[in-house]
């Protein structure tokens, strides 16, 4: 598996549990037994991806590429938004976070649907793998190239989550720590 390393200090990829009973297919139909390591890279990979357009997002919004990059408008002005940490508050409060709830069930819903076929056993899809390459980076590319660019993914969303959990912690610790650069 790409990105094993044999680092499991915890022994989490080993624990003996069917996590097709999560996705709860209905009980008439068979279901196969999805393996805890398959749940942990499918979990790994979406956080890891969620991760890295949300550090990207925070510095943009930051101006951390020498302008902050916002939507049109008043109520998105850096004068109504002054940092990416207060995002979150003003905009419930403006009520304009049901758009991204509503965008983050869809997707959800969507990407559940193939896991139901995967505990069903009517896929057999590696962890992660949508089908999804619009930009043609992996076609014509050999099987070690195609590994590495996986490899890269993987290395990338784990940083990126370890960079957007400390950016979140530091910037909540106060208002010196709110705007780019986070020092």
């Amino acid at each position: 598996m790409v990105g094993d390393v044999g680092f499991d200090p915890f022994y989490l990829s080993s624990i003996p549990k069917d996590f097709s009973g999560f996705i709860q297919p209905p009980q008439w139909e068979e279901k196969s037994n999805v393996s805890t390591l398959y749940w942990m890279r499918e979990a790994e990979l979406k956080h890891g991806r969620v991760a890295m357009m949300a550090w990207f997002g925070w510095l943009a919004a930051n101006g951390a590429f020498g302008f902050p990059l916002r939507f049109p408008g008043e109520m998105y002005s850096v004068e109504s938004i002054p940092t990416s940490y207060a995002a979150h508050d003003i905009l419930v409060s403006q009520g304009s976070m049901g758009f991204l709830l509503t965008v983050a069930a869809v997707l959800e819903f969507c990407t559940g649907a193939v896991l139901v076929e995967v505990a069903k056993g009517e896929s057999d899809r590696e962890a992660g793998d949508y089908g999804l390459d619009p930009l043609s980076f992996l076609k014509g590319k050999s099987e070690d190239e195609v590994n590495r660019m996986k490899l890269r993914e993987l290395k990338n969303g784990r940083l990126a989550m370890l960079a957007f959990a400390g950016v979140a912690t530091q910037s909540a610790l106060g208002e010196a720590t709110q705007s780019f650069p986070y020092l």
